[in-house]
């Protein structure tokens, strides 16, 4: 009888050891292996296949410069310091610190803001364009962001270059209140000002992408293009079923329900990512042998794009 008990108790002790020595979120983040679909995977392999579940085609989220190194070859483009804004206007405390999150923001990421800024090509085409970071605190807007933005636009006037806007985050960061909230009215602007000098604006929407990113600069594009199985939304799905009492169809917010009803342009894996992107800027730059031929024939394909993106 004691000897039972002893195992039982012994048994007990192990569970604790191995709950206690569990493996933190830092932990896994250095580690080789990540989860998806069938459980266990090796980074390395995922990053073989552009960071998709070769099993359930899920596009994992990945980095600016992992981006950048799809759209326009592996450290074959320049990055951008763009301006770094007073941290922390407002002062802000709750659980914990404004300056101290963003502090360990930037340890995490190792960017200054959740926002970069780079300059490729593309088929030839010198293209600017700007990526979020959704592990800098959750890649939500705030004044170093729209600096960013509005650097990234700068730079594409004066060097008479498309944008692409590869979006993703929560929306406004509420540390800085108002500040944060002007950015919306901030990148309306400038992407104005962009589309005034006859430039194209294309969006590569990626998950997530949400609440005032998406009621601003990332519904304002010429095309809008999504990876399959984003989050596309402005409120969150049970807000609006709480709001509206109605059953929500299934899928909502997801950017294969959000193309049927015309939010989304194009839905794009990531592997054809570069040549829809070639493809759609020689249309909308008239580089397209179709468009400038002798004969200026056009097919029907090209001129639906090109009303689109007027």
């Amino acid at each position: 009888m004691v000897n039972w008990i002893t195992k039982i108790i012994k048994a007990g002790e192990k569970i604790k050891t191995a709950l206690h020595e569990r493996a933190s979120k830092e932990d896994i983040a250095k580690s080789d292996w990540t989860s998806c679909c069938r459980g266990p995977i090796l980074k390395k392999d995922l990053e073989q296949n552009l960071w998709v579940c070769p099993d359930c085609n899920k596009h994992h989220r990945i980095k600016p410069s992992q981006r950048f190194d799809i759209l326009f070859g592996k450290n074959n483009y320049e990055v951008f310091k763009t301006p770094i804004p007073k941290d922390d206007p407002l002062n802000w405390t709750d659980s914990k610190s404004y300056k101290d999150r963003l502090k360990s923001a930037r340890k995490k990421t190792g960017m200054e803001c959740g926002m970069m800024v780079a300059c490729g090509t593309i088929n030839n085409i010198k293209i600017t364009a700007v990526a979020s970071d959704f592990d800098f605190l959750g890649a939500s807007m705030a004044a170093a962001e729209g600096e960013a933005f509005l650097y990234g636009i700068q730079h594409a006037i004066e060097n008479r270059t498309p944008f692409i806007c590869i979006s993703a985050g929560g929306g406004m960061r509420m540390m800085e209140s108002l500040i944060s909230l002007s950015q919306m009215t901030r990148t309306t602007l400038a992407i104005n000002e962009l589309k005034k000098n006859g430039l194209p604006y294309l969006v590569c929407i990626t998950d997530p992408t949400a609440g005032g990113i998406t009621a601003s600069y990332a519904m304002l594009g010429d095309i809008h293009i999504a990876e399959p199985g984003a989050l596309i939304a402005f409120a969150g799905a049970r807000v609006i079923q709480g709001t509206v009492k109605e059953e929500l169809p299934e899928g909502f917010q997801k950017s294969e329900y959000v193309e049927k009803t015309g939010f989304v342009d194009l839905i794009v894996e990531r592997k054809d990512l570069v040549l829809k992107i070639g493809t759609l800027l020689s249309i909308l730059l008239k580089q397209n042998s179709v468009i400038s031929s002798e004969q200026n024939e056009t097919s029907e394909d090209s001129q639906s794009l090109t009303r689109a993106a007027s």
